[in-house]
């Protein structure tokens, strides 16, 4: 099975009646072999699913009603293979609510040229098509995602892929519940949001409980259970002796798997896709969770400390994203810096709660105090990330909207081993540099929290901003200070006139 093969994307051939049966029944055969060469591509993790050539307003409308209708289908991909007159597709485009993909792309990679006549020109009008489909497509000011070249070229059959995986975190932001155990930390200004412009924007529910309610119910977690989750840490971690049977701390590991226990409970029984929680309300909890929620989050659960319920929900969508790929994604934060003038680093890490799908290498499970909350010495996971390409993205509530904000780097080993920091922690290399990436992320209002994910990168991320219709401000390898700074002006001027007056 595909990765994402729950959900589908439709894929819609535009005509129209003046060219006869013969030639429709050729478009039909045509456009049945590209959505079967999409469907099969291993680089598109979703179905896709050919409907019949729309050649007339009605069923233009019709197809875009019932995709619109369908919970299965998280997207639409548009082609015209010949002229299809755009007038057609008004009602239909107006009618569509979900993220529209145009391809620009022709059956025939090469032009016969020694036996090209107007047969074969008239039944290949992609470039001609197309161009009248982009035209309403931009008068309408539709979001949509353009992408051109040959349906079988390997980087275009990447980039649908890319775009269908922002289509299904579009689809998980509109069901996502979020959990949150006690409320944010106190005084601190960048955890905070509307929670009601949030689902506005995103579609995601962010739903407050009490911690004593999950304090309870680590309570009730029989010890069979607790014995079998215990026993299937040590199968799958290095864990330290103390945590062993007969060990000093061994009643703390079977108190992290309680919470554990409880946690996933109370989160399948509501349906949640991601959860927070705070240091500072813990009632009913003898220890801050930490292996629970690294454990939870490497099931593709999302998660926000101090609760950073958008951190949380950004986790959850990119973890959707990035299903069936390598490399991992986790909550993750901007601890300190390496300032070394020829070796400038960030060294990322939190308390307890770093995602061990980050990690190449098998983590340890271990126990130490944390110096913070007033509990006792939580059980947690440690290990190093792995290296490469990564991106750590956040999501800020601007006060009249939501930015996101993405800054593409590289992560590297450590320079030395860091066995008195006993978390999961990640280095890298922010691009263009970390001088040039701290200043333009400060000058955006950046969250020190962020979702560090190793999966997908800037290109899945920029569709999902698109479809969302959310500012997006990108920190590359190209990026100035000077130029980000105006992008955030312009930005500024853009957003509030593209929002209008409410």
């Amino acid at each position: 099975m595909k990765p994402l093969g729950e959900f589908e994307v439709w894929f819609l051939t535009g005509s129209q009646d003046l060219y006869g049966d013969d030639v429709l029944r050729q478009v039909a055969e045509n456009s049945k072999a590209i959505a079967a060469g999409l469907d099969g591509s291993e680089s598109i993790p979703v179905n896709i699913v050919w409907k019949p050539v729309v050649k007339n307003p009605e069923a233009i409308l019709a197809a875009c009603v019932e995709a619109s209708s369908s919970d299965k289908c998280v997207g639409v991909i548009t082609w015209c293979h010949t002229f299809s007159p755009a007038k057609m597709w008004i009602a239909g485009l107006q009618a569509l609510t979900k993220p529209l993909l145009h391809l620009h792309t022709q059956f025939n990679r090469d032009l016969p040229w020694t036996e090209i006549d107007m047969d074969f020109m008239n039944l290949n009008q992609a470039a001609h098509g197309d161009r009248e489909f982009a035209h309403i497509e931009a008068r309408l000011g539709l979001a949509r995602k353009t992408v051109a070249g040959h349906w079988q070229e390997a980087s275009v059959q990447q980039r649908v892929g890319t775009w269908t995986r922002a289509a299904c975190g579009l689809w998980e932001a509109k069901h996502l519940r979020v959990a949150r155990f006690g409320d944010n930390m106190r005084n601190v200004a960048v955890t905070e949001g509307d929670k009601v412009s949030y689902q506005m924007a995103f579609g995601v529910a962010v739903n407050g409980f009490s911690v004593s309610d999950l304090g309870d119910a680590v309570l009730a977690v029989p010890i069979a259970r607790v014995n079998e989750l215990v026993a299937e840490y040590e199968k799958t971690y290095s864990v330290v002796p103390s945590l062993l049977a007969g060990g000093k701390d061994r009643e703390s590991m079977l108190e992290a798997a309680r919470i554990e226990i409880a946690l996933r409970d109370f989160m399948v029984a509501g349906g949640f896709g991601a959860l927070t929680d705070t240091f500072e309300n813990l009632d009913g909890l003898k220890q801050l969770p930490g292996i629970a929620a690294q454990r939870l989050q490497a099931e593709g659960y999302g998660f926000g400390p101090e609760g950073d319920w958008k951190t949380a929900a950004m986790v959850r969508i990119v973890k959707v994203m990035s299903k069936g790929l390598p490399g991992g994604t986790s909550l993750m934060e901007d601890y300190t810096y390496h300032l070394d003038p020829k070796d400038q680093k960030i060294l990322g890490a939190h308390m307890l709660e770093v995602c061990p799908t980050i990690s190449d290498k098998k983590p340890n499970v271990e126990i130490h105090p944390l110096g913070i909350g007033g509990k006792a010495d939580p059980v947690r996971l440690v290990f190093d990330a792995g290296t490469g390409p990564a991106l750590v993205v956040n999501i800020m509530d601007m006060g009249d909207r939501f930015r996101i904000l993405a800054n593409e780097i590289d992560l590297v080993p450590p320079n030395k081993a860091m066995d008195k920091l006993p978390v999961g922690r990640a280095v890298w290399k922010p691009r263009p540099s970390l001088s040039t990436s701290a200043e333009c992320w400060l000058t955006a209002g950046g969250s020190h929290h962020t979702c560090l994910t190793r999966a997908v990168d800037i290109e899945a991320i920029t569709d999902f901003a698109e479809m969302t219709g959310v500012e997006l401000l990108v920190i590359g390898a190209d990026t100035t200070v000077s130029g980000f700074k105006k992008e955030v002006r312009w930005n500024e001027a853009y957003y509030h006139l593209a929002r209008g007056l409410r």
